[in-house]
């Protein structure tokens, strides 16, 4: 096949690409001040913010790699999926209610309270870095449908590094004017139209299969395609029932409630009991929405006869490129691209947030509520967005499905920061220095463990050393840093005599 981007494509990407823009600029009128920016007042309805928790979670990853994942196996990643359910309930009855009570913006001010601003700043750094390096790689995987369209009249050298800047383009306009309230509002907008196109793509793929849909599900199941649970019990497969239930929930939970990207649009729920129906709900429409494109996956092998392609992340790229009608293709490519727009602008706008109010604010003695912070914060969001491009553009893939290398890099720190709110919670005697040496065990035996692959390959005499540790499977990651911080946090809290007023719960000032 070739490329079929028509002139329609290309008028309807257009379209709903600056049609959006525009739309999170209109919608990010009016703002008052870096709260307003920041948390949109607390004034956005549950439902937006469930669609906006799923758009931010699972946006162009969802639509680029889990079809690629199907393709090439089964439906085994759904056990991740269960897992993620359960980490969310956790969270909505434990930590959510910490964070409304008492008018918060950043989930790592929970621990300044229960610790001190130290371990504040800590918390925020980590989640900088890890926001930084997760959110490049989906920068990256959202050039590959651009590089696509642009190949067939671009240099093949310039292909990526262009697609890179038109995306970063449009998201930096984006995100500077528009705010939470503008990422909220367009990522139901966007949710709903991938949702659309993933839909049209399964239709496509029924009517392009001889027998339809019930010949692909009966060659699927002949293949083994269609198995879902994997009840082995080592630690060295990622998706198998263990290390999705124990494993997923244990990723949710940091995710969800120690990750500043998902707990600020948490934060601007008016209400608790709101918060808690857009984070549990958001669960389900996950599940729902992996088994589609999972299923598409599915289809994709029958619609290609299995033919072995060297990167399972272009597959179904390729397909809405070379399949889809003219102007649904265009439709589609645009909801990825916008979607990832998103993704990217509320990750920007969280890593702003933290460095504002985590690190700029206790240094200037400023008030949170001065209104000359807005310009500040939308210095930071631009300082975010170009560090975000730059470390896309240096990426290089090598053929790992781009999922699995985002979760694995948020991975290796999201335990070290769970295991400090769980140490906060659980711990009444520990005091500052232990969460921070809890933390810093934690992330950096997790650092070490999820490079060890790379370190056999640059020094082969160790490999036979580092092969334990070469086999532990990626789910695992959060729970191992978790159970490690927290340990150590425990440990080093009987190095020195109780706090004189223990703090048994967040929230509370010794």
């Amino acid at each position: 096949m070739t490329n079929s981007f028509t002139a329609l494509d290309w008028g309807v990407l257009l379209l709903y690409l600056v049609g959006t823009t525009l739309l999170g600029v209109w919608l990010g009128r009016g703002q008052k001040d870096a709260r307003d920016y920041f948390v949109a007042s607390k004034a956005i309805p549950w439902w937006a913010i469930l669609f906006s928790v799923v758009a931010t979670e699972t946006s162009a990853l969802t639509f680029i790699s889990i079809p690629g994942l199907a393709y090439v196996g089964n439906l085994s990643f759904l056990q991740i999926a269960a897992g993620y359910i359960v980490g969310r309930i956790v969270i909505a009855y434990t930590l959510l209610p910490r964070y409304y009570d008492g008018e918060l913006v950043t989930a790592y001010a929970l621990l300044e309270k229960r610790f001190g601003l130290a371990t504040r700043r800590f918390a925020s750094i980590v989640f900088m870095v890890t926001r930084a390096f997760g959110d490049s790689v989906r920068v990256f995987a959202t050039a590959i449908p651009v590089g696509l369209i642009i190949g067939p009249i671009v240099p093949p050298e310039y292909v990526a590094p262009l697609s890179i800047l038109i995306l970063g383009a449009f998201t930096v306009l984006y995100t500077y004017h528009g705010g939470m309230r503008a990422v909220v509002w367009t990522d139901v907008l966007q949710t709903g139209v991938y949702l659309v196109g993933g839909l049209a793509a399964m239709w496509i793929i029924g009517a392009g299969v001889t027998g339809g849909w019930s010949a692909i599900l009966d060659g699927a199941s002949a293949r083994g395609q269609l198995q879902v649970l994997d009840l082995y019990t080592g630690i060295d497969r990622p998706h198998t029932l263990w290390a999705g239930l124990i494993g997923g929930a244990f990723l949710s939970m940091a995710s969800h409630g120690a990750d500043q990207l998902i707990v600020q649009r948490l934060l601007a729920s008016g209400n608790l009991r709101e918060a808690r129906l857009s984070l549990i709900g958001s669960g389900f429409v996950v599940m729902a929405q992996f088994a589609m494109f999972l299923l598409i996956g599915v289809g994709l092998y029958a619609f290609y006869n299995g033919t072995a392609f060297p990167r399972p992340d272009a597959i179904f790229p390729r397909f809405i490129v070379e399949a889809m009608p003219a102007g649904l293709t265009g439709l589609v490519i645009a909801a990825i691209l916008a979607a990832a727009m998103s993704t990217v602008s509320g990750s920007v706008n969280s890593l702003a947030a933290a460095t504002l109010h985590d690190l700029y604010l206790p240094f200037s003695k400023r008030r949170a509520d001065d209104p000359g912070l807005l310009r500040v914060s939308k210095l930071f969001t631009l300082v975010w967005s170009a560090i975000l491009i730059g470390g896309a553009l240096l990426y290089q893939n090598e053929g790992t499905p781009v999922v699995t290398i985002a979760l694995s890099v948020a991975s290796f720190t999201y335990g070290g920061l769970l295991g400090a709110f769980f140490l906060a919670m659980l711990v009444p005697r520990a005091i500052q220095r232990d969460a921070i040496l809890g933390m810093a065990v934690g992330i950096g035996t997790m650092s070490f463990i999820v490079f060890a692959r790379a370190l056999s390959g640059w020094f082969p005499s160790l490999a036979p050393t580092l092969a334990p540790f070469t086999v532990i499977a990626w789910p695992w990651f959060v729970l191992i840093g978790t159970t490690l911080t927290l340990v150590t946090g425990i440990l080093s809290s009987f190095t020195h005599a109780p706090p004189t007023a223990l703090r048994s719960t967040l929230g509370n000032r010794s």
